[in-house]
């Protein structure tokens, strides 16, 4: 995916191997629908679990909390607990979710943009 000279910084033994299994790793991960949504849903804003469920529409309890621990768990979203009874759990976007995010809108306005042509290659396959 990447070459040495593409990457500054690198030290000359880093491996590429790694960084480029890492990254489809990560891919794999929120190029799902409900990562995608989510990260949308978040924007600029801090919200709560329900809040979130509320926002994304369809997505279940259970995949929007497995969903979550993933996008923390690759550093994209912070989980703040407040020590409260019932505890209160807000979910925000990391400086890395904010990149992903503008690169999701990025995606949304192409699809936006070719959705006729997408539409009309569709139609010739029966799709």
């Amino acid at each position: 995916m990447v070459t040495k000279q593409e990457l500054s910084g690198l030290p000359a033994d880093a491996d590429l191997r790694r960084a480029d299994s890492l990254a489809r790793e990560i891919f794999s991960d929120v190029a799902n629908k409900w990562a995608l949504l989510i990260i949308e849903a978040l924007g600029e804003r801090t919200l709560r679990f329900s809040e979130l469920r509320d926002e994304v529409e369809g997505v279940s309890h259970k995949m929007l909390t497995q969903n979550l621990r993933m996008l923390e768990r690759n550093g994209l979203v912070d989980r703040k607990v407040h020590p409260t009874v019932p505890p209160k759990v807000e979910y925000t976007l990391t400086e890395p979710g904010r990149a992903l995010r503008a690169t999701v809108d990025l995606l949304c306005g192409w699809t936006h943009q070719y959705l006729g042509h997408i539409e009309t290659a569709r139609g010739r396959f029966g799709a």
